[in-house]
């Protein structure tokens, strides 16, 4: 993932207090962090102490020099540099799954390249404690700065995974008993939201803004689920990650209640 200055392939910028800090609870390597030479107020105070404790030394840096940093993204006075964690190849996602004590909660991203929506989907699948994200290779967003701005932290806790060939993964979750639930909101046939069974171990698919699943990706899926929309709706479908919340947090419900 390169960094918005044109850094190595396993660095990235992390902008903004929330961000920065729960980088540092993951305990990611932070090289370098720049604060804004106009902020000494309370918050970036208790950011310099912690930092200080995990034996990095922020840098004062003109609001301009930020920006540039940052590349576009808000930060609000504070901008990191990180050594990223790597993300998981095939084998990993395997251990991953090797390892869990419960039901396996994934969340599969068809093709979303916008990154705005990837840093949602991965709040949302942080906040309904889904396992790992995973992503095709290529034609897929990467973990750029604005991702992980809007992931509010979760890109520095929940594991990503690049598939060379998503239909090969597909198949393997299937083979360890992971239920395929794609969103297609125009599936003949497809099943209400709310009346899918997502307390077994589970995979959500979702497509890309604006063209949904493909075919071959569709045809993988075991079962396909649409969210209902109001009869007189002007909008014919939501946003990937409006629609990732929905899935995700329904499974969260059902889990939930299943362990009453």
């Amino acid at each position: 993932m390169a960094s918005a200055r044109g850094g190595r392939e396993d660095e990235h910028i992390v902008c903004g207090f929330h961000a920065v800090r729960a980088t540092l609870a993951a305990k990611e390597r932070v090289l370098e962090v720049w604060l804004a030479d106009s902020r000494y107020d309370k918050r970036s105070e208790t950011l310099r102490r912690e930092l200080e404790r995990a034996g990095v030394t922020a840098r004062a840096a003109a609001r301009e020099q930020l920006d540039q940093l940052a590349g576009g993204v808000r930060h609000q006075g504070v901008v990191a540099r990180v050594r990223a964690r790597a993300p998981l190849d095939l084998r990993g996602l395997e251990e991953l799954l090797e390892g869990l004590t419960r039901p396996a909660l994934l969340l599969i991203l068809d093709r979303v390249q916008d990154p705005h929506n990837l840093g949602a989907c991965m709040r949302s699948a942080a906040c309904a404690g889904a396992d790992a994200v995973l992503l095709p290779q290529d034609r897929a967003c990467r973990l750029t700065p604005a991702a992980a701005r809007v992931s509010a932290g979760a890109s520095a806790h929940l594991p990503l995974c690049y598939l060379p060939n998503l239909a090969r993964a597909m198949e393997m979750l299937r083979r360890r008993g992971v239920w395929l639930v794609g969103g297609d909101a125009d599936a003949d046939g497809a099943t209400d939201w709310n009346r899918v069974d997502f307390t077994a171990p589970t995979a959500i698919v979702l497509g890309a803004e604006g063209r949904g699943l493909r075919r071959l990706t569709r045809e993988r899926c075991d079962l396909l689920a649409r969210i209902s929309m109001a009869g007189d709706a002007a909008v014919p479908s939501l946003n990937v990650s409006v629609a990732a919340g929905v899935f995700l947090f329904e499974a969260r419900r059902q889990r939930a209640q299943s362990n009453k």
